[in-house]
Parts: C-alpha cells; sequence; structure tokens
C-alpha cells in the first residue's frame, strides 16, 4: 500500500480493524481467507499501537485460522507479517509454537511448506528470545523429525533447510544438542553434489545444485549461531576443501553462500580457515564483480572478516583486491548494500595495512564518507573508522580536499567508544590547528548548522 493511501486510511483503523478480527472467524472461507490478507496490509499499523487493543486479539484469531479447515485460509493466515511484528512476539511465544507445532499433525504437503517459512520468519524476527528450553522442547522434536523423515534427494528439504538455518541462528546454544547431525548432514549434501557434478560433467541434466546452495547457507546459520562451539566440527570435516570447489564453481548462486559461509567461520574459527587463506583470497579477488551483486557483495564482506582476524599479515593479499574495491565505491548506481559492505572491508584492510592502502585514500574517500554516514553505530563501523583515521595519520594529504565529507561522518556517530573518540578528536583538531582559526572558521561557515554545532558540542572545534 502506498504511504498516501495508507495515511488516508489511519483515522479509520480504530474502528476497521477490530471489525476485521471479528471476520476472520466468518462462516465463509472465502471472507476468512480475503480477511487474513487485509489485515497483512495494516500489520505495521497494528504492531504500532499498545498490543492489548489490536495485536492480542488479532493473534488470537490468526492462530484459529492457522488451524483452519480450508486450506486456502491456513495459507493465507501467514500473510499477517511476522517479520513486522518483530519483539511484539515474544509475549505470545508459547501460544503461537503451540499452534505452529500442532500444525505439522494436521497439514498436507503444500501448507507444510508455508510452516516452514513461517517458523523460520518467526525466528528471524524474535531472534535470541526463542532459545528458552521450553520453546525449544515444543519446537525442535517435529523440526527433527521430519528432517530425518525427508531423503537427501528429496525437494522438500529445501525449505526445511532455510527454516533450520534461521532456527539455529535464533538458538544460538539452545541448538547445540541437534548440531552435529545437522552439520554432518549439510557437509554431505554439499559433498554429494559436487561429486555428481564432477562424475557427469557433460550430463544434459546437471545435478539440482539448490541441495548445495541450501546446505551451505545452513552452515552458515550453524556458524552464526553457535560461533566458536562449531570449532570441532569444522575440524573434523572436509568443509574447507569442499568450500574451495564451491567458490569456483560456474554457478552464481553456488559462489555467493559459500563466500558467506567463509566469513561466517573466518569469524567463528579462524584457526582452520587461517591455512586456506592464500588459496582463497586470489579467487575473493576475481569475484569483486558489481555486475552480480550479491556474490560480490559476500566476497567483500568476506575480505573485511579475513583482514581483521589476518591483522599485518593481510599485506600480500591488499594487491588483490584493493583496485578492484576502490573501483566499486566510485561506480554510480552501485547498491547501497554493496557501498556499504565495500566501505567497510576498504576501512579495515587500511586499519590492519595502513601502508598499503593510505596512497589510494584520495581516491576513495568522499564515496567512503557518504557511504557510512547513514549505518548505525556498530563493530563494523567502528573497525572502518579506525582504518581511516590511522590512513589518515599516514597520509593527512589524501583527505585534504574532502574534509567535509569526513567530518559529516564523524558527526553520524552517536556514541563513539572513547578511544575512537580521541582519534577523532586529534584529526579535527590537528586540521584546525593546520588551517589556523581564520581558515578553520571560512571552512566550518559552509556547515549545515547541525553539523556545526555537533561538532563544537563533542569535539570543541
Amino acid at each position: 500500500m502506498c504511504l498516501c493511501c495508507m495515511q488516508g486510511m489511519i483515522p479509520y483503523l480504530p474502528e476497521l480493524i477490530p471489525h476485521l478480527i471479528q471476520c476472520l472467524s466468518d462462516k465463509k472461507a472465502l471472507v476468512r481467507s480475503i480477511t487474513c490478507w487485509t489485515l497483512s496490509r495494516y500489520a505495521h499499523w497494528v504492531v504500532s499501537q499498545p498490543p492489548d487493543i489490536y495485536l492480542k486479539p488479532l493473534m488470537t484469531e490468526l492462530l484459529k485460522r492457522i488451524l483452519d479447515s480450508n486450506k486456502r485460509v491456513q495459507e493465507a493466515a501467514y500473510a499477517f507479517g511476522l517479520e513486522e511484528a518483530c519483539t511484539e512476539l515474544v509475549p505470545y511465544l508459547a501460544f503461537i509454537l503451540d499452534t505452529l507445532v500442532f500444525a505439522f499433525s494436521k497439514y498436507q504437503h503444500k501448507n507444510l511448506l508455508i510452516l516452514y517459512d513461517a517458523i523460520g520468519t518467526l525466528a528471524d524476527s524474535v531472534g535470541h528470545h526463542l532459545n528458552k528450553p521450553e520453546y525449544i522442547q515444543m519446537l525442535m522434536p517435529p523440526l527433527i523429525q521430519k528432517w530425518n523423515q525427508l531423503k537427501d534427494e528429496d525437494k522438500d528439504l529445501f525449505p526445511l533447510l532455510e527454516c533450520l538455518s534461521s532456527v539455529a541462528t535464533a538458538l544460538q546454544s539452545g541448538f547445540l544438542p541437534y548440531c552435529e547431525p545437522v552439520y554432518q548432514r549439510c557437509v554431505n549434501l554439499v559433498q554429494k553434489t559436487l561429486a555428481q557434478a564432477m562424475s557427469q560433467p557433460d550430463q544434459y541434466e546437471a545435478p539440482d545444485k539448490d541441495f548445495m546452495i541450501v546446505a551451505l547457507d545452513l552452515l552458515s546459520g550453524l556458524a552464526e549461531g553457535l560461533g566458536g562451539t562449531i570449532e570441532q566440527l569444522v575440524a573434523r570435516s572436509n568443509i574447507l576443501t569442499l568450500m574451495y570447489q564451491c567458490m569456483q564453481d560456474k554457478m552464481p548462486e553456488v559462489r555467493q553462500s559459500s563466500f558467506a559461509l567463509l566469513g561466517d567461520l573466518t569469524k567463528a574459527c579462524f584457526q582452520h580457515v587461517k591455512s586456506c587463506i592464500a588459496d582463497f583470497m586470489p579467487i575473493l579477488g576475481t569475484n569483486l564483480n558489481p555486475e552480480l551483486i550479491s556474490v560480490c557483495n559476500n566476497a567483500t564482506w568476506a575480505i573485511g572478516e579475513i583482514s581483521i582476524q589476518m591483522g599485518p599479515e593481510m599485506q600480500p593479499y591488499i594487491a588483490m583486491v584493493l583496485h578492484q574495491l576502490v573501483e566499486i565505491i566510485n561506480r554510480p548506481n552501485t547498491p547501497k548494500t554493496l557501498l556499504e559492505n565495500t566501505a567497510i572491508t576498504i576501512g579495515r584492510l587500511g586499519y590492519v595495512c595502513p601502508q598499503e592502502v593510505a596512497p589510494m585514500l584520495q581516491q576513495f574517500i568522499r564515496p567512503w564518507c557518504t557511504s557510512l554516514r547513514n549505518i548505525r553505530d556498530n563493530e563494523e563501523k567502528d573497525s572502518a573508522f579506525r582504518g581511516i583515521c590511522t590512513m589518515i595519520s599516514v597520509n593527512p594529504g589524501g583527505v585534504v580536499q574532502d574534509f567535509i565529507f569526513f567530518c559529516d561522518a564523524v558527526a553520524s556517530w552517536v556514541n563513539p567508544k572513547d578511544d575512537l573518540r580521541d582519534m577523532f578528536y586529534k584529526i579535527l583538531h590537528g586540521f584546525k590547528n593546520q588551517v589556523g582559526e581564520d581558515n578553520w572558521r571560512r571552512f566550518s561557515d559552509q556547515f549545515p548548522m547541525p553539523l556545526k554545532e555537533r561538532l563544537a558540542t563533542f569535539y570543541g572545534v
């Protein structure tokens, strides 16, 4: 629904939503079905109101419709945006899970696939709030039962793997009792698909690589959810050898998923990844092609994660990737996410190897600053800004022409760590002292008033 239409509807919603909630129990299935869909259009407004007024009665009725005798109504009941509600759903988790788990015994094939999607979306929405013993005990047995029933070549495994990926990420340590058989089966799926592709290179009908893609994605979910506790599973498997093959696959989606897994394993257990970096980095460099946005995005992110772990040992690999990254950040119409990831990775490379990256500062400083000014404070932004500050100290001339953009990027921070704030302070005051009071005043008069006030308040310039 367009914003202007939504604004026009808002005055009527306090009366309309209760009426629609009543329609959810209409005796005609078509009315129940279309009402589910109609309510989904107002999900954003519903969750913005006090929960007892609309969300609670709506959830009660929607959960009944999930168990409706009519398949179309069951399907439509999932249209209400669980992702919109996010943590608003936490108080109803037991009730929601109870309904979803009961639906396992009631649903036929098509709606089972929708059920997997709903559970995955719920896990994405509520995150770690799902990690409670009573919720795990409700949710995991039916999922694992389905997992055990499905054969490796059954395509119904795809949505179940995607669902488990979200669940594993949300449950974190709560997924530990289930992780070993799930991990091993994913590795076997990757290995089996690669073996089929190699044994039948000229076959008209190539093996279905979707099995491999969803298995790689679930391994990423496990690595993200379990963190360092995945280390022993990685140590006892040949996943890194398999990833080396996947990273060179002709199919972009396979490469995309393998680069995501590389980044997640780099964060979770770099001690096992490190010995492969010399083989992996040239492949990452050749995949910095912005025509394939998702592949390029994941390769860029993985390079940034690797650089943080490698530190100064990243130096031999800078030349393999830096020029492509600088090209991407200066490319017109580059999608926002790719720009942000590219800026973060350039910053991280400059943090660990400033002497190698700082000479190119003038070529990327302006788009770097504009890309990162709008992202919220987090660890990735922190390491990237430490990198840019270190590079400015090595090559201050590289930032002079675009210093206003640096000032604006610094002002985007809400609460930088004390030592990072000190780095900003030294650069800002160093520049001011270098140009002199009068020149600084003329320079800062160009600033929009909010920027001027923020820099004066937080950094005294």
